[in-house]
């Protein structure tokens, strides 16, 4: 009988955080044609090589002159892949960076700080470079990090207990240097097409599996995390031109506008300025949690209780939607790097 999603999440993470690689998941060669199909699909719709609009800069200027006029700028960061940095558009208002940091301006009602070191085509092992580039300059230490990553480390092979070690290694230095931090995990590579079925439930496994273990290791170094799943999945088959940018790969500013509203509950209630009257709330063992939330785009989950800080064994599910509230079903195309 085959181990459930909770028990082969909790594997990884066990193997990210004590040694050894968890990737023996599926044989090689099935990875291997996955991966080729993956290559395919992306020769197939296209790509684009162009650097995502730089975003960085101060949001939210006009609440500088409300309230308490010694409130600071939240300094917000972005890291990641091209996802986090926005290629496929080019606007900068079209990034999610520029999209989350103008919302939680509005709701925060305080100046936003955006800084994004997030690199297109990045692994998790470059998540250690991109933190060096937040804590080790000058400048202040964000109040809270944004990390979108996770489907190129599917596509390139690394061993999920690697890359779940990369990730929580990048989310404890930021913890102890006193950011909150949310993440967006693993999109659902079974969603890219043409990826075919039997392989595009392999992708849907693999991608799944990690997700969910970026989840418990998140969740025990006390961040937050939000599955983007295939949660562009539906509006990608209905409305392709809508949905996929210029180079009919990535998401147009119509699909980072979606993750990023089902990311803006969360990244306001990591700084204590959203209300949490507004969600769907459970209590699970971290790694069913996780699970669940690995099949159910725009689900949030963090520690159970105060002081997320320390390894619980509980976790909340909270089902927020921003815009609207239903929770969507799985199909379609998504663009994904």
């Amino acid at each position: 009988m085959p181990m459930s999603r909770a028990r082969v999440a909790r594997r990884i993470a066990t193997a990210a955080a004590y040694g050894g690689g968890g990737a023996g998941l599926l044989g090689g060669a099935v990875i291997g044609l996955l991966l080729t199909e993956v290559q395919l699909a992306r020769r197939t719709v296209g790509g684009s090589e162009a650097a995502p609009p730089t975003a960085d800069g101060r949001y939210g200027s006009a609440f500088a002159a409300y309230g308490d006029a010694g409130a600071q700028p939240v300094r917000l960061a972005f890291l990641g892949d091209s996802t986090a940095a926005g290629q496929g558009v080019h606007r900068v208002g079209e990034t999610p960076g520029a999209i989350l940091a103008s919302g939680l301006a509005a709701v925060a009602e305080r100046p936003v700080d955006l800084v994004n070191v997030a690199l297109p085509g990045a692994c998790s092992d470059d998540l250690a470079r991109q933190v060096g580039l937040l804590l080790d300059g000058p400048d202040p230490v964000p109040d809270v990090c944004v990390i979108m990553i996770g489907a190129n480390d599917v596509t390139h092979r690394m061993p999920p207990a690697d890359s779940v070690r990369h990730l929580a290694a990048a989310v404890r230095r930021l913890r102890d240097a006193g950011a909150e931090v949310v993440v967006g995990t693993c999109p659902d590579l079974g969603t890219i097409e043409p990826v075919y079925q039997p392989l595009r439930w392999v992708a849907r496994r693999l991608s799944r599996q990690l997700a969910a273990a970026q989840t418990i290791a998140v969740i025990e170094l006390g961040g937050r995390t939000v599955s983007l799943g295939q949660l562009l999945g539906p509006e990608f088959a209905a409305n392709p031109r809508e949905m996929f940018g210029p180079d009919s790969y990535h998401p147009s500013a119509t699909g980072y506008a979606t993750a990023a509203m089902a990311i803006l509950p969360t990244l306001c209630a990591a700084l204590g300025v959203w209300p949490d009257a507004d969600s769907d709330e459970s209590v699970l063992p971290v790694a069913d949690a996780a699970a669940a939330a690995a099949g159910a785009s725009g689900t949030e989950v963090a520690a159970a209780g105060s002081g997320g800080g320390h390894r619980g064994r509980w976790a909340l599910l909270r089902r927020r939607m921003a815009s609207g509230g239903e929770r969507r079903p799985e199909a379609g195309v998504s663009a994904l790097t």
